[in-house]
């Protein structure tokens, strides 16, 4: 097995690929609209008549169009295909997905709305005058994945015929975070910009632009020498030479990467693997950095640099290595920056504001949120010099510093006047919900928990489990017979992820005996005799995979996707304690418009009573805080704070008290109504409420008006379901729904292996 301890890598396969890229619908966007839609008087402001009056003030004054249409927040994600990732050049049409993923991720990190445009020419003139025209319809444009030298034209072209932000992301993108990595790295080192020799290989369009943005921040030209396939672009070479290169060269004895890597302070890699060797490191400077950026795998393993500098820092492109060298920590916050000012450009100063951004973050104190998610402390030093891309401060850090050196250069066509109201409309525009996951399969991902599957009859957790194994998140245990799960993997298309699995089957498990004792014990007294107890442990999968987790064999469980959740709680609980005198409650997640809001109790109580709300409330705030939220609960009713009267609003008021005598350290106030749970305007009328804003966990009268509320949602609203959480058992067994998908198995599994539903 391996070495738990270690970052695994993912793997993901081609079935698993086109799956996500297929399912629910093809591709990964949608266009939603903004405005109301419903009505007559709705489609007439939306289109004709209405629409003639912004276009009149358009024409009349167009910096409106930032004012009345999507312009000031659309980016255009533009390509040709030429230079697909690491497939090369694949033509336009197969770099669709690719682009519908930038833009995916514009959305993601940075609320930004894009675009993708696949553009079917390889002549850089048609490709600049396509742009050029399309240049009304945008804030900015993102170049990706155009290939050297046409990239370096097309770009520059564009700049200078655009009043738009322009920006080849294959190359700033890298330039950005790469300078804010190294800035921190320098300092660690003791070392200064204006000092250092560098050594960069890989002479495209990343290389390039890493270099000059170095110079733009002191590097000195005689100081940095780059090199590509051929060896070091000194001056006078003439093979494989081009102007972008020749810009470059420098004056040098130095014919070799081996050569130039002699007594050089830092190395800069965007070429390929293995390209630099142990002896080279061996030969730098003290306390060399090394930026082994290649992807997917690095010029050198940090492990390899290590091995012979130990004083080295190293980062590179890779997540499961410290300090990764990632883009999603540059282009969408360098474009919501420069779209929130109307920006005409992205210009050097605004880059180099963005690392300077990025590497002042690195050096302040990491948020619980996000030591949680990545499973440890993260501090400022050698193996952590970059944020984490999951990092919430990005949005309300790095687009002010983009924005304000925007406009100190006259970039800016509307300066923003008031900076902190800035910040904080940064703050409250992204979603919560993906760090929210994100930091779940990231816990899950440092536990490298043994996963038990328990319904390995069923094709959807077969393929959460293979996903389980091959996304290094840990091993995959699964229950069943294996000949069925073979037949039933082959009918998936995955014949060959039988062998990576752990089937274990009742049938010949060595353990049985000892299961067997464990169950005859537990249930004797409760009319359960030797043979019963047999039967059940060896013919019921939920039982037997409870036996499993009892007796230390796998270290999570994961079940509850082919029978109704009150079935498998009452099978699970033939082992362990689940019911509700134990403790045990189950808390919901519904994630909706960039809320999220726990739902509890769904699972175990019926009809809780006063200290049964107030336990379903302790519950619910562990659960949020193990979700990196500071819990804020309300105790639901149809009444608020005594009005109407009601005798089954009663146990609601009686809860809060419940708590005032526990001494509860989390936010609590009841009974009242969902609107003035969620709503602040509704809240504002009740001055003396405990709570300071929106609830975020949502304690309520039965488990049916839990069910009702969590379902209603889920079908009227289209919100995001996870769970129930089970919390409040002795080892962490969590329980999907029946209408799971694979990625919600996932998820679920991932709560277990991050233990989200453990209680101290």
């Amino acid at each position: 097995m391996t070495d738990s301890n270690q970052p695994q890598r993912s793997r993901i396969t081609p079935e698993e690929a086109l799956a996500y890229h297929l399912e629910p619908c093809p591709g990964k966007l949608e266009i939603v609209p903004s405005t109301p839609m419903a009505t007559q008087r709705d489609l007439s402001l939306a289109y004709s008549p209405g629409v003639a009056v912004p276009v009149q003030a358009i024409a009349e004054r167009p910096e409106t169009a930032y004012d009345y249409t999507t312009k000031g927040n659309l980016v255009a994600v533009v390509s040709n295909g030429t230079a697909i990732l690491g497939l090369g050049n694949l033509g336009a049409l197969a770099s669709k997905p690719v682009m519908e993923g930038k833009a995916v991720l514009f959305k993601r990190f940075a609320d930004v709305n894009a675009i993708d445009i696949e553009l079917d020419t390889e002549d850089p003139e048609e490709i600049i005058r396509a742009v050029r025209l399309m240049g009304p319809s945008f804030g900015g444009i993102n170049l990706e994945d155009i290939k050297a030298p046409e990239c370096f034209i097309i770009e520059s072209r564009l700049k200078e015929m655009m009043d738009i932000p322009v920006f080849h992301d294959d190359q700033h993108g890298t330039a950005v975070i790469c300078a804010a990595g190294l800035i921190n790295a320098l300092e660690l080192s003791g070392k200064r910009i204006e000092d250092v020799k560098i050594v960069l290989n890989g002479a495209g369009a990343a290389g390039i632009a890493c270099l000059e943005l170095l110079k733009a921040m002191g590097a000195r030209h005689e100081n940095c020498i780059m090199a590509d396939t051929k060896g070091v672009i000194w001056q006078g070479r003439t093979e494989g030479m081009n102007q972008w290169k020749s810009a470059h060269a420098v004056a040098t004895e130095a014919r070799t990467l081996a050569d130039a890597m002699v007594d050089c302070d830092v190395f800069l890699g965007v070429s390929a693997k293995g390209a630099v060797t142990q002896e080279m490191v061996k030969s730098m400077a003290p306390n060399p950095v090394i930026f082994a950026m290649a992807n997917p795998d690095p010029e050198i393993t940090p492990e390899e640099a290590h091995a012979v500098r130990p004083d080295a820092i190293v980062a590179t492109g890779r997540s499961d290595y410290p300090n990764q060298v990632n883009n999603v920590l540059g282009f969408p916050y360098l474009f919501r920056g420069a779209l929130d000012i109307h920006a005409r450009a992205i210009n050097d100063e605004m880059k180099i504001a963005c690392a300077r951004a990025l590497a002042e973050l690195a050096r302040q104190d990491v948020p619980d949120e996000v030591a949680v998610a990545y499973g440890r402390k993260l501090s400022f030093g050698r193996d952590y010099i970059i944020p984490t891309p999951f990092d919430p401060r990005l949005i309300h850090v790095v687009p002010p510093a983009v924005a304000r050196a925007g406009m100190d250069t006259s970039a800016a066509r509307r300066p923003i006047i008031d900076m902190e109201g800035y910040v904080q409309t940064l703050r409250q525009r992204m979603d919560p919900t993906a760090s929210i996951l994100q930091g779940i399969h990231a816990r899950a991902r440092q536990a490298q928990a043994r996963m038990i599957f328990a319904e390995g009859d069923d094709p959807r957790v077969l393929r959460a489990a293979v996903a389980w194994q091959r996304g290094g998140l840990g091993r995959a245990l699964v229950v069943g017979r294996e000949a069925d799960v073979a037949e039933k993997l082959a009918a998936e298309g995955m014949a060959d992820a039988v062998r990576e699995l752990e089937v274990v089957s009742a049938l010949t498990s060595p353990h049985l005996n000892a299961y067997h004792e464990t169950l005859y014990k537990r249930l004797q007294r409760q009319g359960v005799d030797r043979e019963d107890a047999l039967k059940l442990a060896r013919r019921d999968r939920h039982v037997f995979a409870a036996l499993m987790l009892a007796h230390g064999h796998g270290d999570a469980l994961v079940t509850g996707a082919t029978r109704k959740a009150s079935h498998v709680l009452a099978q699970v609980g033939q082992v362990f304690d689940v019911r509700p005198q134990d403790g045990a409650v189950g808390i919901t997640g519904v994630l909706h418009k960039g809320r999220i809001v726990l739902v509890a109790d769904t699972l175990v109580h019926e009809w809780p009573e006063a200290e049964d709300l107030a336990l379903i409330a302790t519950r619910g705030a562990h659960v949020a805080r193990a979700l990196g939220m500071e819990p804020r609960v309300a105790f639901l009713s149809f009444s608020t704070f005594g009005h109407p009267v009601s005798e089954r609003a009663t146990k609601m008021a009686e809860a809060p008290k419940v708590l005032d005598r526990q001494g509860a350290d989390f936010e609590y106030e009841g009974e009242m109504t969902v609107d003035v749970a969620l709503n602040p305007e509704a809240a504002a009328r009740y001055p003396f409420s405990r709570l300071t804003g929106p609830a975020n966990v949502l304690v309520v009268p039965a488990r049916h008006s839990a069910s009702i509320s969590v379902k209603l949602m889920q079908e009227m609203a289209g919100a995001t379901v996870i769970g129930p959480i089970l919390t409040g058992v002795p080892k962490p067994v969590q329980i999907c729904g029946t209408g799971s998908t694979v990625n919600d198995i996932l998820n679920m599994a991932a709560m277990a292996a991050g233990r989200v539903g453990q209680v101290a």
